[in-house]
């Protein structure tokens, strides 16, 4: 079992972590001309897609912990630089959702996608136990997180 002062090393560890990752967003942000809560936007969206959930600007509010009347402005400004349309649902036409234009998808995977490989190849010597125990840690720290920052 770790001690305290290891666990506190954990702690500190994935704060650079997230000093890095950070940095990283925000180069992609100055390249782009958006802000932070842009490219949160745009991760949500994305995030979305890849579960193969249409994302709603209510849904991505909740998302970006944005109120409608920013969200509206956030996906207004989005779209606009054409990073961002938004789609009719077929099956219900009053419903819209948010889809990440090609351009940004390029941009985003030319942008992190050297990131992401070698993210990858970083886990190669790690078992899939030990992955699944990272994925544990990571979804954790997550929620934590998530809860500190939205004061719940």
């Amino acid at each position: 079992m770790a001690d305290a002062d290891e666990r506190r090393e954990l702690a500190l560890l994935l704060r650079r972590l997230n000093v890095e990752l950070d940095a990283v967003g925000q180069r992609f942000a100055d390249l782009h001309g958006l802000n932070r809560t842009d490219v949160r936007a745009l991760v949500a969206i994305m995030d979305a897609a890849r579960r193969g959930e249409a994302l709603t600007a209510g849904r991505l509010g909740d998302a970006v912990d944005l109120r409608s009347a920013s969200v509206t402005a956030l996906v207004d400004r989005l779209e606009k630089v054409g990073h961002v349309r938004r789609v009719r649902d077929p099956q219900d036409r009053r419903r819209v959702a948010l889809e990440m234009s090609d351009t940004a998808m390029a941009a985003g995977a030319e942008h992190f996608g050297a990131l992401a490989q070698d993210l990858t190849a970083a886990m190669e010597d790690y078992s899939d136990e030990e992955l699944a125990v990272v994925r544990r840690f990571l979804t954790d720290m997550t929620d934590v997180i998530t809860r500190h920052s939205r004061g719940s």
